[in-house]
C-alpha cells in the first residue's frame, strides 16, 4: 500500500515543478508571455490549494480509498489533456484539471498511512517516506522534465503519466483495504470556493505588482478581493458547527509550527526549483537534461536528512530538526549565492541546502497529522497538504514574480531595443538577436537571480525563528496536546 500511494504522490508532486525545465522550451513552441508562463505553473498550485481542504473532509465522509481511485483517474485524463495542449489557455485549463484529479488524491495518501499503520514508530517512518518521496519528486521533477524534452516532445513530460496511472488504479483497486467513511459528515463546498478565488486573486494581484510598471488598480483589486473573500472564508469556519478547516487547531503549537515548516520548505525548494532551472538555461547555455542534474543535488542532501529526521523524532521532537534544518538551509542558500559563477561552490551550496531542508519536510508533516486526534485524520492531512502546495503557490507567484520586478528594475537596454525585451528574458531571447539586447537581459537576470538566492535564505531564517518561538515549551517525545499522538 505505502509503495502505491507513493507512486501517486511522486507524480503529483513532479507535476508541480516539472515544467520549471520544460517551461522555456513549451512557451516558445505555444508562444506564451511571461504573464502566461506564471499561470501554466499556477493554474495547478492555485486550484488544488483551494480544494485540498474540501477534499480531505470529503475523504472522511466518502471514504480515502474511493477518493484516491477517483483522483487517479482524473489526473490520468488530464495528463493526456496537458500532453495534446496547443496553446496556453488550453495547457492552462487542462492543469486546472490536473489539480481536480490531484486534490482528492493527496490527503488520501496520508489518511491511508494515518489508518493503515497504527504503530507509532513506523507511523513515523511510514510518514518519513511519504514526505521524502514528495520532496523528490518536486526537486527531481526538472530532471525528469529535461531528460525527456532531450529526446521528446514537450508534451511527453505528462503523457508519461498516463501508463503509471493506469497501472497505479489497478494496483491500487486490489490491494488498498477499505475504509470506513463517516456519511454523517457535512462537505462545504462554499468554503473551497471561497478559498481557491481568494487564492488566485491574491497571485494575480502580485502578477502584476511585478510588472513594470504595473497597474495598481489591478493589484489594488485582486489584493481587495482576497482579502474580502479570505475573510469570509475565516468567517464562514467560525460560524459552521462543523467547518472545513477548524481553526481552533491553529492553537495547538505542533500543528502550527508544522504548517508553518511545511510552507517554508516549499518556499525554499520550489523557489530554488524554479530560477535555477531557468538561469542555467537561459544564461548558462544549460541543456534542460543538464539543468534539471542541478537540482538532483538537493536531493541528495534532502534524502538521508528526511529519514533520519523522521526516525529520531520520538527521541528529540520536532523543535530541532526543524529549527536546526531551516539555519542549514540558509547557510546552502549562501554559499550557492556567493558561489553562483563557481560550478563547485553552487553545487555544494545546494547540497547543503538539501541537507538543511529534508528534515523539516518530514517531521513537519508528523507534527501536522499526529497533532489531533484520528477523527480529524482527513482534515490533517488536506492541511499538510494544502501548506505544502500553499508554499508552491507562495514560491511561484513571488519569486517568479520577484524576478520578473527585479528583472525590469535591473536591465538596461540599448536605444532601438524591441519593447518586449524589457518584460523578461524569455521574452528578450524570443524578440531579438542583438549581442547587446541579449547581454543586457542576461545581466539583469543574474541580479534578479542572486537576490532570489538572497530570499530563499532569509526564508529559512525567517522559519527557523517563528518555529522555535512556538515549540519553545514542548517537550521531546511526548505529546503536548490532548488527544494528539506521537
Amino acid at each position: 500500500m505505502l509503495g502505491i500511494v507513493s507512486v501517486a504522490l511522486f507524480l503529483i508532486s513532479i507535476d508541480g515543478s516539472v515544467l520549471f525545465t520544460a517551461l522555456p522550451v513549451l512557451s516558445k513552441d505555444l508562444g506564451a508571455t511571461a504573464g502566461q508562463q506564471l499561470w501554466i505553473l499556477n493554474a495547478y498550485t492555485v486550484v488544488m490549494s483551494g480544494l485540498l481542504l474540501g477534499a480531505g473532509t470529503l475523504g472522511d465522509k466518502l471514504g480515502h480509498r474511493r477518493m484516491f481511485l477517483f483522483g487517479m483517474a482524473v489526473f490520468g485524463v488530464a495528463s493526456l489533456a496537458c500532453a495534446l495542449a496547443y496553446s496556453p489557455g488550453t495547457l492552462i485549463a487542462a492543469r486546472v484539471l490536473l489539480a481536480v484529479g490531484a486534490a482528492p488524491m493527496m490527503p488520501a495518501t496520508l489518511a491511508l498511512i494515518r489508518l493503515t499503520f497504527t504503530d507509532a514508530r513506523q507511523r513515523n517512518t511510514a510518514i518519513a517516506v511519504w514526505s521524502m518521496v514528495s520532496v523528490v519528486g518536486a526537486v527531481v521533477g526538472p530532471v525528469v522534465g529535461g531528460l525527456l524534452l532531450e529526446h521528446f516532445h514537450w508534451g511527453s513530460v505528462f503523457l508519461i503519466n498516463v501508463p503509471l496511472i493506469v497501472a497505479a488504479i489497478a494496483l491500487g483497486a486490489a490491494v488498498i483495504p477499505r475504509d470506513e467513511p463517516d456519511r454523517s459528515r457535512p462537505w462545504d463546498a462554499v468554503s473551497s470556493l471561497l478559498a481557491t478565488v481568494a487564492l488566485a486573486a491574491g497571485v494575480l494581484a502580485v502578477e502584476e505588482a511585478a510588472r513594470v510598471p504595473p497597474s495598481w488598480a489591478k493589484v489594488a483589486a485582486g489584493l481587495a478581493i482576497a482579502a474580502v473573500l479570505g475573510a469570509a472564508f475565516v468567517r464562514r469556519q467560525r460560524r459552521l458547527d462543523d467547518p472545513l478547516l477548524p481553526l481552533d487547531v491553529f492553537a495547538i503549537p505542533r500543528f502550527t509550527a508544522g504548517v508553518v515548516a511545511a510552507v517554508v520548505t516549499l518556499v525554499a525548494v520550489s523557489g530554488l526549483g524554479l530560477v535555477v532551472a531557468q538561469r542555467f538555461q537561459l544564461v548558462a547555455g544549460y541543456s534542460p537534461f543538464q539543468a534539471g542534474l542541478l537540482l538532483v543535488v538537493l536531493a541528495v542532501g534532502a534524502l538521508p536528512s528526511s529519514l533520519v529526521g523522521g526516525m529520531l523524532l520520538n527521541r528529540i521532537g520536532e523543535r530541532a530538526p526543524i529549527v536546526w534544518g531551516f539555519a542549514v538551509g540558509a547557510l546552502g542558500a549562501s554559499i550557492a549565492l556567493l558561489g553562483v559563477d563557481s560550478p563547485g561552490w553552487f553545487v555544494a551550496g545546494l547540497v547543503v541546502t538539501g541537507i538543511g531542508l529534508g528534515a523539516p519536510a518530514s517531521v513537519a508533516s508528523s507534527a501536522i497529522v499526529t497533532s489531533v486526534p484520528a477523527s480529524r485524520a482527513g482534515m490533517a492531512s488536506s492541511v499538510e497538504e494544502v501548506s505544502y502546495e500553499f508554499g508552491n503557490v507562495l514560491a511561484t507567484a513571488f519569486f517568479g514574480g520577484g524576478i520578473l520586478f527585479v528583472y525590469g528594475l535591473a536591465v538596461d537596454l540599448p536605444a532601438g531595443a524591441p519593447a518586449g525585451a524589457a518584460t523578461s528574458l524569455n521574452e528578450a531571447l524570443r524578440v531579438s538577436s542583438d549581442p547587446r539586447v541579449v547581454s543586457a537581459a542576461m545581466d539583469a537576470y543574474d541580479t534578479a537571480f542572486t537576490v532570489v538566492l538572497a530570499a530563499v535564505a532569509l526564508v529559512c531564517l525567517v522559519g527557523a525563528s517563528v518555529v522555535s518561538r512556538l515549540l519553545r515549551e514542548t517537550a521531546p517525545g511526548g505529546a503536548d496536546e490532548p488527544g494528539g499522538e506521537r
